[in-house]
């Protein structure tokens, strides 16, 4: 529950300090005294969006802070997931700096936002007038139901899988784009295909056609010089191989006189050996060299066609040209396959459906479950507070359609007068009603959730006298086993709280301010006396705000 709260320079507040504690607070002030102000704090803590225009001193930064003790809401998992410190009493603050950057802290550890809005969600439900009208909202209406069902962990799985479902639909459709693509393409691909797989195309091939083609085409020069350079080699007197011959020769005269000699004779000798295996080669080359222009043509024929389908596929070399065909097959295979492939995913569809509809008719028997017995709370309640003869009636239906929150349709239906036709709650019910209606489902919601504190922001709009008297003792109830903060206008419900507050406006030399204090029982009774007859503390309002509050 929230211990206590610190507002530093926030809007019309400098600084205020206030210690609550459990069972039913009242907060009271005039119109306009800060009321909302405090709530708008308090919002801060919850990781409501900061607004700098909200700073009161814009050279100072703004401080709230929460003490909340928490050792009863088995909170720990939470802080170990958030890798925060856990305390049992553990503090938030939120500021504003001047710069207009905000930052908030749990347990002085830096925080985002998120965090405070995930564990706001365990310490504190804020209802604000606005919320009454939510009533009439589906969301609404299903989260009440689905609070009281205990289907968090229902909807959360069903969630989990719907998106499952959603992503299967997405790439079914997008599977059929592709292949509708592929298909219009389908007979232009495999006419690529076939005319790269024709080509019998393989790494290294151009690089040895070019030069089977200039062998061909230039056979007439290779064999003239290549039998010059062969009889250059081979002539008896003044060819290069009889040459060394005779150096060798020379040479193996002195070969025994030093090393250095032996060494040229050695050389020559290897001279010798490599230019007869070139001889030889090129003899064997020659031999090999000789006009054939059908070959030619073949490999003039081939070395085109490579060519062109570089020229059309814009690639630079045969491995560009490999990567291609390799693709166009992916291409082509995805088409022929098309049927399989989207056969294996609508099964994959079809079971993730059937998945889904079972966690939707469980969510579905659930809520069906505790409807009677939430309609019969609800009714009890309402009569307490003067509505004798209202009749609540929910519709739930299960539909076929995969909603955010299962398959069902949820409608919230009342006879608010005896004889009277049922409608939608929001067409049927005047604003007083639907303060009443709330209250009556808040105070079953926070029996059922066990939420630390709940803090009522003028639920008493529209009602007064016994019916303000019934909701105080309704409010008075529920803080028997929870902390309730309740801001009001009504004598009847503040004289029920066991703490009040009262938020006034005071002016100074400078400005005015916001303030609070807590008022003990002599203040209580002025203050509900204020409340019953205005500004006229006449003895008989004293004497009803004693009644009041005995």
């Amino acid at each position: 529950m929230l211990t206590s709260l610190s507002i530093k320079n926030y809007a019309l507040i400098e600084d205020i300090n206030i210690d609550l504690k459990a069972g039913f607070t009242i907060i009271t002030g005039e119109t306009g005294a800060g009321k909302s102000i405090m709530l708008g704090a308090l919002g801060l803590l919850l990781g409501d969006r900061a607004d700098f225009s909200s700073i009161r001193d814009t050279n100072k930064k703004c401080v709230i802070e929460g003490s909340f003790s928490i050792s009863n809401y088995k909170l720990e998992d939470f802080f170990k997931k958030q890798d925060l410190d856990y305390e049992q009493q553990s503090i938030i603050r939120r500021e504003i700096l001047p710069s207009g950057k905000s930052r908030a802290f749990i347990n002085d550890t830096p925080v985002k936002i998120t965090a405070l809005q995930k564990l706001g969600t365990y310490l504190i439900d804020i209802h604000s007038q606005h919320e009454t009208l939510s009533l009439g909202n589906a969301d609404y209406q299903f989260n009440v139901i689905d609070t009281i069902a205990k289907n968090e962990s229902v909807i959360l799985q069903y969630r989990r899988e719907l998106k499952e479902y959603k992503i299967l639909q997405n790439r079914f459709e997008e599977l059929k784009e592709e292949q509708s693509q592929a298909a219009k393409e389908y007979d232009y691909n495999i006419f690529l295909l076939n005319e790269l797989e024709e080509a019998n195309l393989k790494p290294g091939m151009l690089e040895e056609l070019e030069e089977r083609y200039e062998e061909l085409n230039n056979v007439e020069e290779l064999t003239e010089n290549l039998s010059s350079a062969i009889n250059l080699l081979q002539q008896e007197e003044v060819g290069s191989l009889e040459s060394l011959k005779s150096v060798r020769s020379h040479l193996a005269k002195i070969a025994q006189f030093s090393a250095s000699y032996e060494s040229f004779h050695e050389r020559v000798q290897s001279a010798i050996i490599e230019l007869d295996d070139l001889e030889a080669e090129m003899t064997n080359a020659l031999d090999r060299v000789e006009a054939n222009p059908e070959e030619l043509e073949m490999v003039n024929q081939k070395l085109q066609v490579i060519y062109n389908l570089q020229k059309k596929h814009n690639a630079e070399n045969i491995e560009e040209l490999l990567d291609i065909m390799s693709d166009l097959r992916q291409k082509v295979s995805v088409t022929e396959n098309a049927d399989a492939a989207l056969e294996e995913i609508q099964k994959e569809i079809k079971l993730q459906k059937e998945k889904l509809s079972e966690i939707a008719g469980k969510l579905h028997e659930n809520r069906q479950k505790i409807i009677p017995a939430f309609i019969e709370q609800t009714e009890k309640i309402l009569k307490d507070l003067g509505m004798p003869n209202a009749r609540l009636n929910i519709e739930l239906e299960r539909g076929t359609e995969f909603l955010a929150n299962g398959q069902d349709k949820l409608e919230w239906y009342l006879a608010a007068n005896k004889g009277g036709s049922f409608k939608e709650i929001k067409k049927a019910a005047s604003g007083g009603e639907l303060s009443r209606i709330m209250l009556a489902v808040k105070s079953i919601l926070a029996a059922q959730s066990k939420l630390p504190t709940i803090i009522f922001d003028e639920i008493d709009t529209g009602v007064s006298g016994e019916i303000a008297k019934k909701m105080g003792e309704i409010l008075q109830k529920m803080g028997n086993t929870m902390q309730v903060i309740a801001i009001t206008h009504l004598p009847q419900i503040a004289g029920k709280g066991a703490t009040h507050f009262k938020i006034f406006k005071e002016d100074n030399e400078i400005a005015t301010q916001t303030k609070i204090i807590r008022l003990e029982e002599e203040q209580r009774i002025e203050e509900l006396a204020l409340m019953l007859g205005g500004n006229t503390k006449s003895d008989s309002a004293r004497a009803h705000a004693r009644a009041l509050l005995n």
